[in-house]
């Protein structure tokens, strides 16, 4: 009954006006301070989505499910039921803080020698619009574990609103617009996905109304079949042929290569609950996803190498030197040790061990900066100031993915990152079910970065292959204290650790922590940066002990929510990275 009632709401929020206290004139908001809740994500119909599912009684997991379903349908190149991600849960009942693993995997014919030809890797840009670089789909079942496990509502319930707005459209802006013009060329020549995004031959414009029924009718199947119809049944069929036999425009030039998963690798896909990572941090809690994901030991090895100085009492140019050089080498480390450790076993106690960050913190010098890239060190018998384990440079990688967090009026807390890899995805659009296909294999390495030397992050079958995605829980004596995470391929680690030693050490309010410029090094021998960091004054200190800064347009976008007091909650998006986010809370107050 109590299911049905939700339901029955759910259906009469989509056609009611926003009510009191929504940010109906400013839909893109970055922060708002209130009760009963929070959601922040990159997008108004979005937050508002989750939103609505919190002030009619839904908690975190059920406003997060929702948001991220809406985010399929608005940001579908970032996101959405054809990729995969990383839900990290905090229960305020039991404070536990939980995580499941909803990464792509690949199919069971899949071999080291995935991205290899004539014995050589293949092109970045040809093995990622193919077939061959699509994982199976995790994001789906994500959605219905985390419902099952923590939530109120049943799948179709959440999912309802985000069909609603697949249905009746909205309104598209430029950051949209900007997304399918970047990628035309290759949108172009696949029959299905030139169709839904380039009517006319053109991307929708700016202030036009997006529909996509097709997306809607496949989220009413996949609700309606508790999945079924995905992983075994029509939908997973109509994926599987699109893997398969690609939808290339008769006449295209493009070499798109065809993939090899069958039906059965989508009946076998799992979720896998993983215990989170975790690592004390100026006496707090901090809380992260596993391998897969190096997003957790990096992010936590990085703070480690930090925590032995006071960055509150430093300098603006010694603050950055210091974040900067900590996550040169946890980068370092993260290349070298982290894999799917269902295939290679994976140091993670060792790579958080305050033993082992002190044996790598004693290599950074208040003047001088390190070369880079760096070898990584051994975490199962850690050298003071000695790397023994070997060279490691950092691959680059995609860019797009989404990130969304939620609060809810009984504490529990939801900071959720998902996507599809490349902005885009493969390209491919599954025809006639409205939906883009991930590139996540390509977060493989082609090759062994050392030859004849074996490497965690190699294909394999069944395998899943190393992300960066960092979604992540602050708790101070047990309590939730903040959630924050961001797209940004392997800048989501940067971009995660900047904001936390900016809140948690510089005592920046988080509004100012997410805003603030940023600069991402990632073991190389130059330091991206956006243009603001490097106009900033602390800038030239740095450069006179030896950083080299490149300019990088834009460098994650991040959303966080923070415990406020009185037990209102702190909503926090990007100001104007990404066109800007949408912070909402259930009551402004």
């Amino acid at each position: 009954m109590l299911r049905t009632v939700a339901a029955l709401t759910l259906s009469v929020v989509l056609v009611a006006p926003a009510p009191a206290g929504a940010a109906e004139s400013s839909p893109r908001v970055p922060e708002q301070v209130g009760w009963g809740g929070a959601v922040s994500s990159v997008d108004p119909d979005a937050s508002q989505i989750g939103i609505d599912v919190l002030r009619r009684g839904g908690n975190a997991v059920d406003a997060a499910v929702a948001t991220a379903a809406a985010l399929g349908v608005t940001d579908p190149f970032s996101a959405g039921i054809g990729g995969g991600g990383f839900f990290v849960h905090y229960d305020a009942r039991t404070r536990r803080v939980s995580t499941l693993d909803g990464r792509e995997t690949a199919p069971r014919s899949a071999t080291d020698q995935l991205f290899v030809e004539d014995g050589k890797p293949l092109p970045f840009a040809e093995a990622m619009t193919s077939g061959k670089s699509v994982g199976v789909p995790g994001t789906p079942k994500t959605w219905q574990q985390a419902l099952r496990k923590w939530g109120t509502l049943d799948l179709r319930e959440a999912m309802a609103p985000a069909e609603a707005l697949a249905r009746r459209g909205f309104v598209v802006d430029q950051t949209f617009n900007s997304q399918i013009t970047n990628n035309a060329a290759r949108f172009a020549d696949f029959t299905s996905t030139r169709d839904l995004y380039l009517p006319g031959g053109q991307a929708p414009a700016v202030g036009s109304t997006f529909r996509n029924p097709q997306l809607a009718d496949t989220y009413r199947e996949l609700a309606r079949t508790e999945l079924a119809s995905l992983y075994g049944g029509a939908v997973g069929r109509d994926l599987v042929q699109a893997v398969r036999k690609p939808p290339v425009v008769p006449g295209s030039t493009r070499n798109v290569r065809a993939g090899d998963m069958q039906l059965s690798d989508l009946t076998r896909y799992q979720v896998e609950r993983r215990d989170p990572t975790h690592t004390r941090y100026r006496g707090l809690d901090v809380y992260g996803m596993a391998a897969p994901s190096s997003g957790g030991t990096t992010v936590g090895e990085a703070l480690n190498i930090l925590e032995s100085a006071d960055l509150s009492k430093v300098s603006d140019v010694e603050y950055l030197h210091r974040f900067i050089e900590s996550t040169k080498l946890s980068f370092a480390d993260r290349l070298r040790w982290v894999g799917d450790p269902a295939f290679s076993r994976v140091p993670t106690e060792g790579l958080l061990s305050q033993k082992f960050a002190d044996s790598r913190a004693c290599l950074i010098k208040p003047d001088a900066v390190l070369p880079a890239p760096q070898p990584a060190a051994d975490p199962r018998n850690p050298q003071a100031c000695e790397a023994t384990a070997g060279i490691s440079a950092q691959r680059e990688d995609a860019e797009r993915t989404t990130h969304l967090t939620t609060a809810d009026r009984w504490g529990n807390v939801v900071a959720y990152t998902l996507t599809i890899e490349a902005e885009g995805g493969s390209g491919i659009v599954v025809p006639n079910r409205g939906f883009l296909l991930n590139n996540e294999l390509t977060d493989f390495e082609f090759v062994a970065p050392t030859p004849g030397v074996p490497h965690p992050n190699l294909p394999g079958p069944g395998k899943r292959p190393r992300s960066s995605m960092a979604p992540t829980i602050v708790l101070d004596h047990g309590k939730a204290l903040l959630a924050v995470g961001s797209p940004g391929g392997s800048t989501i680690i940067t971009t995660v650790t900047q904001i936390l030693t900016a809140r948690l050490d510089r005592k920046m309010s988080l509004v100012d922590a997410v805003a603030a410029p940023r600069a991402s090094q990632r073991n190389a021998a130059t330091t991206p940066a956006e243009a603001a960091f490097i106009a900033a004054s602390a800038t030239a200190g740095l450069q006179a002990i030896g950083h080299r800064f490149s300019q990088n347009a834009e460098i994650g976008a991040a959303t966080a929510v923070e415990r406020a007091g009185d037990g209102r909650w702190r909503a926090v998006a990007e100001p104007t990275r990404r066109g800007g986010g949408a912070a909402r809370v259930v009551k402004v107050g």
